[in-house]
């Protein structure tokens, strides 16, 4: 059973941050090991993520890498390092569109990938998933000083709705308000900027990708939870992508995971990336995929 968040622990989270600072220009790095566990031996790992997403995995302009999903990544391969007696690894990052996730992990071209990775059957068929490490719903960002938009239905009033060209969560609210106006761009910044200059209402995404942005630049913006018939509008469960049958590898980012939510961990890598007041962000059941049956 998964279960909110309802305490945040401010102790920095130093040991993740150094190791989250060595980075690789996006596929200079070289191939994988043949599975996790080897390459966390061998002293280098190639950890896949997103690198436009703030809050979640962005490259900054000094070159180092931050967010959550880096931190998790970070976390898990130094735990599974402490758990054999091994070394830190020496960390080089590889990005990793949502496209082309499974191609990366089945080429091993890297060792494992964090980057709002959602767990569902078809990509499941295709490689392992360690986790969920982290539920979240679809939601909305609007802007902070505008009280108009509070449900879903308020998109229905002549409001202007916006999200990537394509993207699933757009055509979820399309379905369910028809009479919604969307407007899509190419990416969630161009959105979020839309919605800065007052050219739409509200963009929909992840809860976790929306309080980024609202992180990111404080006081402009907030998030609106969404919910249809009293429950989330949409489920979404992160997990960590590792290659197909590595039983060994899948088993110990689990051990890692478990361990990152009982030592309060998690708590802290959610505040210091996504603010106190990041709802819309449970903790999960790392092992659980009931969800996919």
């Amino acid at each position: 059973m998964t279960k909110k968040i309802s305490r945040i622990v401010t102790v920095p989270v130093l040991t993740i941050v150094g190791a989250s600072t060595l980075v690789a220009c996006g596929g200079d790095s070289g191939t994988s090991s043949t599975n996790l566990l080897g390459a966390i031996e061998s002293g280098k790992v190639v950890l896949g993520t997103k690198f436009d997403q703030p809050g979640l995995g962005l490259k900054q302009a000094d070159g180092t890498m931050a967010g959550v999903d880096v931190d998790v990544a970070t976390y898990v391969v130094n735990h599974i390092a402490d758990a054999n007696g091994w070394t830190h690894p020496e960390v080089s990052w590889r990005e990793t569109p949502s496209a082309q996730r499974e191609t990366l992990i089945q080429n091993r071209e890297v060792d494992l990938i964090v980057a709002t990775y959602s767990i569902n059957k078809s990509r499941a068929e295709s490689v392992n998933f360690g986790g969920p490490y982290l539920l979240t719903h679809q939601a909305l960002l609007v802007r902070a000083d505008d009280s108009s938009i509070s449900t879903l239905e308020d998109l229905g009033k002549g409001r202007i709705l916006c999200s990537v060209t394509g993207s699933t969560p757009a055509q979820k609210v399309k379905e369910a308000l028809p009479s919604v106006q969307l407007q899509e761009y190419d990416t969630y910044s161009s959105c979020v900027e839309a919605l800065r200059q007052g050219n739409v209402d509200a963009l929909t995404t992840d809860a976790t990708i929306l309080h980024g942005y609202s992180a990111q630049d404080e006081g402009k913006f907030k998030v609106v939870e969404m919910e249809k018939d009293g429950k989330p509008f949409t489920n979404e469960y992160y997990g960590i992508g590792v290659a197909k049958d590595d039983a060994q590898g899948t088993e110990a980012v689990n051990a890692a995971l478990k361990e990152m939510f009982s030592s309060g961990e998690f708590e802290k890598i959610i505040e210091k990336n996504l603010g106190k007041n990041a709802a819309g962000v449970t903790p999960t059941t790392p092992g659980d995929l009931s969800f996919l049956n």
